[in-house]
């Protein structure tokens, strides 16, 4: 299976915080990706002081790599479907995640409930 995680996602798994068992085994044994958006999202985030990691950002971005995910660039596909998505969630970086998850076919790993509302592959 091919996974997109979610930002919170990818912040909780490497963070070692509690997420459902299933979630994690489906992680750990599927073909999984990240936005650019994400670490977008997270690095701005970040000089908030709204997100933590620990070793910050440059680890985070290890963590990633380590951990074998692939990082997704934006591509207009992604673009062009964000322009067609109704606004039922008005956060630019999730809008943007699901329109990536929609053009890739992926199953996207998240538990906001707004992005649930889309007609996506959900997991969690």
């Amino acid at each position: 299976m091919k996974y997109l995680l979610d930002t919170h996602t990818v912040l909780w798994f490497l963070n070692g915080e509690c997420l459902p068992e299933n979630t994690r085994v489906s992680i750990q044994s599927g073909e999984n990706y990240v936005s650019v958006v994400s670490l977008w999202e997270v690095a701005i985030k970040m000089n908030l002081g709204k997100y933590k990691f620990e070793g910050g950002f440059q680890e985070l971005c290890k963590a990633i790599k380590n951990n074998g995910f692939n990082v997704l660039p934006i591509k207009d596909e992604y673009m062009m479907k964000l322009f067609d998505l109704p606004f039922i969630h008005r956060d630019p970086f999730d809008r943007l995640i699901i329109a990536t998850a929609i053009v890739e076919d992926m199953i996207l790993i998240t538990v906001d409930e707004d992005i649930q509302k889309y007609n996506i592959s959900v997991l969690w």
